[in-house]
């Protein structure tokens, strides 16, 4: 039985033999003097660095257009040129919203005014920081003021909306209030809109994220009651960056929307409040009482609503372009100059950031060290390391996407591969990412040590995906959105990979003042000993990419996760099919029965849309040939060939992930024009793989699907015809 892809925590191929002599990509002289290479790197990592670089970057708030966020920019710049690297500083002029005006008042059966502000922790000096923390806000809300009856729809996803409909109830003209979690909170407010709603409030339920989970900071790592998330609910599955300037770079002379025009701004206000606040409005709502499955933990009976709890909402922004500071930091190969390792994590945090982003910055930072001080002692990469520390990623992964949308054309000709790093704690290696690339990643995962446990951390892995009734091999996880990887991935055609370690350092400080130096030292990863494992594991990756004779690039694993994929599609479309008719002969029974008993009382539901018949095989046809391709592919002997033959199948092998892409992109959303990996449209974060022909099922639209299958077979036709290619000319 396949497992789907989507649920799959973990994403990394685990191998039996633990000591690996040989390197994929590399022949047995070259693997040896790697091996070498990665020794003298582990060396010379070093906790105190990771430890002092943390406390200096997260002294202060450093959110885009801050002067502490340039100091950091600065700061890093000077560093990155003491290792020996060529530096820039590349700015872009991006839209950003700072909040001037935030109401949320329950104006009836009682009065109450939220105080939309966290409480300073004692012992954690960071939280006392007054005027400097930002206050809590969605970026990209829309400016509102709005007055409504309030109704509780749990997460705010399509199923609860669905749920509510069956339930009789409305939220059009309403204002709505939804917990996080679920999905990406971006959807949430969209949802809302598309519903009929005229508001949206999003608050931390204490089951998710509070004393339910375990003790609240200060005394324990949890959201405390006055914490609040912060987090943009920019419309990133229309597409990611700055609003204004979609496609193209926001540089200073670019040509800008108009902000009413801007598609990815919400069309009604939102903003998230503490469950101190959320509980006086939760309470005061009656009606129909909450489903099991939607009661939070907060001490009231949940109720839906609508009413008569009243709202008010009043939301301004202040609307200004602000500079992001990306710095972009290249050694240069010494062989492929042309050819790019790039290496990237976001410097900039809604508060402190000393979780996010700034556990996985130092890291990037101390890779970069240790490659420097290798180069000083005679090393040369033999391609081009672009290190990168991007700036205005939590509003909207803007910089990144900036960058990569300015530098698209050259990036699509030099760059061989993207490594994402976004924030780190410590437990399992998560990894996830373009899958020609998973057997490389499983090698790594083979040699690196696990800091607790004493065993590789692909070893750890396997044995918790044994515990959580997998196979003990688990494989890449797809990437859906979320972080710096989606540009080069899902708009340029880079192969990206997206790495972290966690499952043992939860807690409620993401995007809050809590997110601190002292909260992280307490309750993550407290000796740094995760954040070396990190380096390590990225560092290799980087390294062996920019070393290998032969990039480490391999298909037959990507064809079974993707025949994978193609298979889940069919089920699904039977499962519909299956489903609609159930329902339907259901519907004809309760017609019959209800002739035979007019006086029975009973509401026959509506039929259910048949599901057609569609044609898969062009797409399974392709497939079959593409086995064929891969495996006359991957039996060539690639250790003979001479350095012209070499050099000419790397130039093909780092554009295959672009012959993924399709020039039209998906439906209704162009700027995404990867055909395999996508952020959903109604997820956010969350991947749809195959997504034009799975989202046009999963909305049952009939018409596009056979549309979209076609479209899918083309594509994989010119990637196959792309590794027939390298065949050609290798015979």
């Amino acid at each position: 039985m396949i497992r789907s892809i989507l649920t799959i925590v973990f994403a990394i191929t685990v191998f039996v033999s633990v000591a690996q002599k040989s390197i994929m990509g590399f022949n047995e002289s070259n693997a040896e003097k790697q091996h070498s290479l990665e020794t003298s790197f582990d060396a010379k990592l070093s906790t105190d660095n990771l430890d002092s670089w943390m406390q200096r970057m997260s002294a202060h708030p450093h959110y885009v257009g801050t002067e502490y966020g340039k100091k950091n920019a600065d700061w890093m710049a000077e560093q990155f040129k003491s290792w020996g690297f060529d530096v820039q500083i590349e700015t872009y002029q991006v839209l950003f919203p700072y909040p001037k005006i935030r109401l949320v008042e329950l104006t009836a059966p009682t009065s109450f005014k939220a105080k939309l502000s966290s409480v300073a922790v004692k012992g954690d000096e960071y939280t006392s920081q007054g005027k400097e923390l930002l206050p809590s806000y969605n970026a990209f809300s829309t400016d509102g003021d709005v007055e409504a009856e309030l109704v509780f729809v749990n997460y705010g996803v399509p199923a609860d909306y669905e749920e509510l409909e069956k339930l009789g109830i409305d939220v059009k003209g309403k204002i709505v209030i939804a917990k996080y979690y679920g999905s990406w909170r971006g959807i949430k407010p969209k949802l809302a809109a598309e519903k009929g709603a005229i508001g949206c409030i999003i608050y931390s339920d204490p089951k998710d994220d509070g004393y339910f989970a375990g003790d609240v900071y200060p005394k324990g790592a949890f959201k405390n009651n006055t914490g609040v998330q912060r987090g943009s609910v920019m419309d990133m599955p229309l597409y990611p960056g700055d609003v204004l300037t979609p496609g193209y770079g926001a540089t200073a002379d670019a040509k800008r929307l108009d902000r009413k025009d801007a598609p990815t701004i919400t069309k009604i206000p939102v903003l998230p409040i503490s469950y101190d606040d959320a509980l006086p409005l939760l309470k005061a709502i009656d009606g129909t009482v909450a489903p099991r499955a939607w009661r939070g933990a907060l001490p009231i009976t949940y109720h839906i609503g609508p009413g008569p709890a009243k709202v008010h909402l009043k939301l301004e922004f202040d609307w200004q372009l602000k500079p992001a500071y990306n710095v972009i930091a290249k050694m240069k190969g010494s062989e492929f100059p042309d050819q790019w390792i790039v290496r990237g994590n976001h410097h900039d945090a809604w508060v402190h950031g000393a979780s996010d982003p700034v556990s996985a910055m130092v890291v990037l930072l101390e890779e970069a060290r240790c490659v420097g001080e290798l180069v000083k002692a005679g090393f040369r990469p033999k391609r081009t390391l672009v290190y990168c520390s991007w700036d205005a990623e939590e509003p909207g992964l803007i910089g990144s996407t900036e960058w990569v949308e300015h530098h698209k054309e050259e990036l699509q000709a030099k760059a061989v591969a993207y490594i994402n790093t976004d924030g780190n704690g410590r437990g399992f290696l998560s990894a996830g990412g373009s899958h020609s690339l998973q057997n490389m990643v499983g090698e790594v995962a083979q040699e690196v040590m696990d800091p607790q446990k004493g065993v590789s951390i692909g070893e750890r892995m396997g044995a918790q995906d044994l515990m959580n009734d997998g196979d003990g091999n688990p494989g890449l996880y797809a990437l859906g959105s979320g972080s710096d990887y989606t540009p080069f991935l899902q708009h340029a055609g880079i192969a990206s990979l997206n790495l972290a370690f966690d499952g043992e350092s939860a807690g409620g400080e993401y995007h809050t003042i809590y997110d601190t130096y002292t909260h992280y030292k307490r309750f993550k990863d407290p000796d740094f000993a995760y954040g070396i494992a990190l380096a390590q594991t990225a560092g290799r990756i980087t390294l062996r990419l920019a070393n290998a004779d032969i990039l480490p690039f391999e298909f037959q694993q990507w064809h079974i996760t993707i025949l994978e994929y193609l298979e889940e599609v069919i089920q699904l479309t039977e499962d519909m099919r299956v489903s609609a008719e159930k329902h339907n002969n259901l519907v004809d029974k309760n017609a019959f029965h209800l002739v035979a008993d007019p006086k029975k009382p009973f509401v026959n539901p509506p039929k259910k849309g048949v599901v057609p018949y569609l044609d898969f095989s062009p797409v399974q046809n392709v497939m079959v040939a593409l086995k064929e391709t891969i495996d006359t592919f991957t039996a060539i002997d690639f250790e003979h060939l001479d350095h012209q033959e070499m050099t000419r199948l790397n130039e093909k092998l780092m554009l295959t992930e672009q012959s993924l892409m399709s020039n039209s992109g998906l439906p209704r959303r162009p700027w995404y024009k990867h055909q395999i990996y996508a952020p959903g449209f109604y997820t956010g974060y969350g991947v749809k793989t195959l997504p034009g022909v799975r989202e046009a099922i999963e909305e049952e639209n009939w018409d596009e699907a056979p549309e979209q299958i076609k479209l899918l077979a083309g594509t994989l036709n010119g990637f196959n015809d792309h590794i027939q290619e390298m065949i050609g000319f290798l015979k």
